[in-house]
């Protein structure tokens, strides 16, 4: 085995490595759900069957495919399928990247293991992952384009047809292509006006260029429309962020804490890029600036754009710390190489041992009790076993963060009143929902108008507190979850 194989092998066992862990989180349950209602109707939701709040109104999400398909893969292969095919998208998406990194492999190797630490904090079992492999994918191609490979940007139409079925994620296509179009054009004006020793073939090069980026955003655009919900998918993405309680109460929405250990690889490597491009005398591409300074800004103002920003930056720091650090390296002596045959026996043993020492740690995530004492964790599991065994309380009230479990481990006997689809209930039930948790003036009110009679809150939250002084009886009493009926 060469060197350069071995360290190809090796990152990409990392990331593996790194991928395959527990991949639900709270809002799998409902995307799960979704996936096994339409596979056992036979149709795509269009309404909410799911929710108290916003039962038989319309619900247009563009992730209906993505649900089918995490469904499938855990009906087929349960928790350890779930993993493994998170770990897969997490791959695809590094395999698309790699090519993209003009460094040696050393440096290769670093800056695709750092994106991925970067980017870990977001992969899960939801159909965000999709939108991750995605990005990659139109990243490579519009690079590939750039280096004046025309051709295979052509692949972004039916591709965004594609991610307009699987999440919502597919404006990110839209920055990206926008990104490269703003980016030409600034070398357009650059070369014809500042740098007088281009020729009119390079000129003519942007010109096409920029021609072909503006037909493959016209026909993105278009290619969107073709989904269940039609041309009102364009402003889904609009419709979402919109939504106000999202950066005000939603960590995912808020600007990243540094203070939490697996955020802070994103500061280290927005603090390399800068240092790279400082001290870097290659050439800065305009599109490279606004792809790193426009997804660094998203990232500072949302962390769920964190993982898509590792992917912009990778290449970016590939080539310009490659070009801080190539001249020093010319300058060192170079040691003494094995001979060939004894370098591949070493390479082969190391890469074996390694290998032992990943399969080692990926065979835990596949473990079913690992999963469900991951799942007890962030689940009330006990209290909504409780409640699955008493189908007739009533209406419930729910916290949010357990909506989608709700969804997944009560329906139909239970309805959320609200969980993670934010898009769905809007700032009316959201705010209204807060106002109750934090029982402020008017939430008998507010409990009633919905006719609640049981509710699944933290032992913290000050409703579960006013309501046990106001006569509820609590039906079960655990550390995460209390349950309390009138």
């Amino acid at each position: 085995m060469s060197f350069r194989r071995l360290v190809v092998w090796i990152s990409f066992l990392a990331v593996f490595a790194m991928a395959v862990r527990v991949a639900v989180d709270t809002d799998t349950w409902w995307h799960l759900r979704a996936g096994s209602w339409m596979l056992e109707k036979g149709e795509i939701l269009r309404t909410d069957p799911f929710s108290l709040t916003k039962q038989g109104e319309p619900w247009i999400y563009p992730g209906w495919l993505a649900q089918v398909i995490l469904y499938g893969v855990f009906h087929t292969l349960g928790f350890a399928g779930l993993n493994l095919f998170t770990a897969i998208m997490v791959v695809i998406a590094f395999v698309f990247i790699w090519p993209l990194l003009d460094a040696p492999p050393l440096m290769r190797a670093f800056v695709l293991i750092l994106a991925a630490t970067v980017s870990a904090v977001y992969w899960s079992a939801r159909p965000q992952i999709f939108s991750f492999a995605l990005s990659a994918i139109f990243l490579w191609s519009l690079t590939q384009a750039d280096k004046g490979q025309l051709r295979r940007i052509w692949i972004l139409p039916p591709l965004m047809a594609l991610w307009s079925n699987l999440h919502g994620g597919f404006a990110i296509g839209f920055l990206l292509i926008g990104a490269y179009l703003f980016g030409e054009i600034v070398e357009l004006v650059l070369d014809a006006r500042l740098r007088p020793q281009v020729n009119a073939e390079v000129v003519r090069d942007h010109i096409i260029k920029i021609r072909t980026l503006v037909i493959i955003g016209l026909v993105c655009a278009v290619a969107v429309s073709i989904n269940p919900h039609g041309p009102q998918m364009v402003i889904y993405p609009f419709k979402t962020v919109s939504v106000g309680v999202l950066q005000e109460y939603i960590e995912e929405w808020q600007s990243p804490n540094f203070h939490r250990l697996e955020v802070q690889p994103f500061l280290w490597m927005l603090m390399l890029c800068s240092v790279a491009l400082a001290l870097s005398r290659e050439r800065k591409r305009a599109s490279d600036l606004l792809l790193l300074v426009g997804f660094a800004s998203l990232s500072l103002l949302a962390a769920r754009n964190i993982a898509t920003f590792a992917l912009v930056a990778a290449p970016i720091l590939a080539r310009q710390s490659n070009a801080v650090v190539k001249p020093l390296l010319e300058k060192q002596a170079r040691p003494p190489d094995f001979p060939e045959p004894i370098a591949r026996k070493i390479n082969l043993i190391l890469f074996i041992i390694l290998a032992l020492a990943a399969l080692m740690k990926i065979t835990i995530p596949l473990s079913d009790q690992v999963n469900r004492d991951a799942i007890a964790g962030q689940v009330p599991v006990d209290a909504v076993a409780y409640l699955r065994e008493h189908p007739d309380l009533g209406s419930l009230f729910n916290s949010y963060n357990w909506g989608g479990y709700v969804i997944w481990d009560l329906f139909p006997d239970y309805l959320s009143f609200v969980d993670g689809r934010t898009d769905l209930f809007g700032d009316e039930v959201l705010e209204g929902y807060l106002k109750a948790w934090l029982a402020e003036p008017g939430w008998e009110g507010y409990l009633d108008r919905y006719g609640i009679r049981v509710v699944l809150l933290e032992p913290r939250a000050p409703l579960a507190f006013f309501l046990e002084h106001a006569g509820w009886e609590i039906r079960y009493e655990g550390e995460m979850a209390v349950v309390l009926t009138r």
